[in-house]
Parts: C-alpha cells; sequence; structure tokens
C-alpha cells in the first residue's frame, strides 16, 4: 500500500498549471484522451446524477476560432480588444486537445447546485490528474468567454447548467518546479 500512495503521491505533488502557449503541438492520441475521460467519469457524485459533460475538440484551433468570434459577437464595440481576441483565436494552436467540462444540473432538485458543481469539478480533477500520470501537459481556464452567458447559449446549456472551464491538453518541453505559498499548518484547525 505505501507504493501505491507514493505513486499517488508523485503524480498529485508533481501535477502542474502548463499554459496553452508553452505547449509543444505533440499529439496525444484520442484513446488517451478517452482514458481521461473514462478516469473523470469516476468522480464522486452526490445521488449519482454524474452531473459532468465533455466537449472534446480534437482541432483544438477550431474551437479557439469560434471562441474568439463568440467574444467579438458578444462583447461591446468600445469594450473590444484586438489583443484579447487574438489570443483567444491562438490560444490552442499548440495544445493537443481541447476539452470543456460542464455541470448539467442533475434531476434531484434537494442536492444543491454547489454539490454538482464540486463534482464536475472533482471530475476535472480526474482528468489533469491522469494527464500528469500520461505525462501530458493541461492548463484548466475559466479566461475568456468560458464562464459568460454567451458560452453557455453556444454549448446549448440549459438555464440551471454551467462551464466549469476548458482544459487545455498537450505537451511541453519545459517544466516549471511546484510551491505553495502558505505553510500546510496555517490551513489546518486540529482537534484532538
Amino acid at each position: 500500500m505505501d507504493n501505491i500512495f507514493a505513486i499517488i503521491s508523485n503524480i498529485i505533488t508533481s501535477r502542474r498549471s502548463t499554459k496553452p502557449a508553452v505547449m509543444n503541438g505533440k499529439k496525444a492520441s484520442d484513446e488517451q484522451v478517452k482514458s481521461l475521460l473514462e478516469l473523470a467519469d469516476w468522480a464522486p457524485t452526490h445521488g449519482y446524477t454524474e452531473p459532468w459533460r465533455f466537449t472534446v475538440y480534437s482541432n483544438p484551433p477550431a474551437f479557439c476560432h469560434q471562441h474568439a468570434e463568440l467574444y467579438k459577437q458578444s462583447i461591446e464595440p468600445e469594450n473590444f480588444a484586438e489583443g484579447v481576441y487574438n489570443n483567444l483565436y491562438t490560444q490552442g494552436d499548440k495544445a493537443s486537445h481541447i476539452i470543456i467540462v460542464t455541470m448539467k444540473r442533475g434531476g434531484l432538485p434537494k442536492i444543491p447546485v454547489i454539490e454538482e458543481m464540486e463534482a464536475a469539478a472533482c471530475a476535472v480533477q480526474n482528468i489533469l490528474l491522469g494527464a500528469t500520470a500520461l505525462g501530458m501537459a493541461s492548463f484548466w481556464s475559466t479566461g475568456g468567454m468560458a464562464l459568460r452567458p454567451p458560452m453557455k447559449d453556444f454549448l446549448h446549456l440549459g438555464q440551471d447548467d454551467h462551464v466549469v472551464g476548458v482544459i487545455y491538453l498537450g505537451y511541453t518541453d519545459q517544466h516549471t518546479e511546484g510551491s505553495r505559498n502558505t505553510p500546510l499548518d496555517e490551513k489546518i484547525i486540529w482537534f484532538k
């Protein structure tokens, strides 16, 4: 059991957010991405609502071009920023796949929305950890239009559904060390 804990611990502590701009363009197979979605499907779920849903792009620029156009169509002309548009347009150029994770509200109204969002976030974490185990880079983004109503419309989400984020998957030649700003002891209240 110690060996299994060591493996899991290594995966968790070596996971990093890697911005899509520093990915190197190497492609993962669709089968690898499907295996990550299988891990995501094992996230905790209250009442077995399994609220996570995935929209997968094997050709990331296709989504990025749509994302940029959605920004352009949705923003007031006086607030439009060419730099933001260009960044959204090219953001996935070096990524292998993009997964848009959404929370589809389950059919049990007694389960609070926050629990459905937390379950979907756990599904995201499973994807990120699985990607790390496969030697892949990942980035969970809520930028651009991701959390705005036009993205919900674009994805044909219901009123009670939400976008959890956009995951960029790929590979990188740059590996960073991890750190935490606050010591763990300052984050714990322990009663004995």
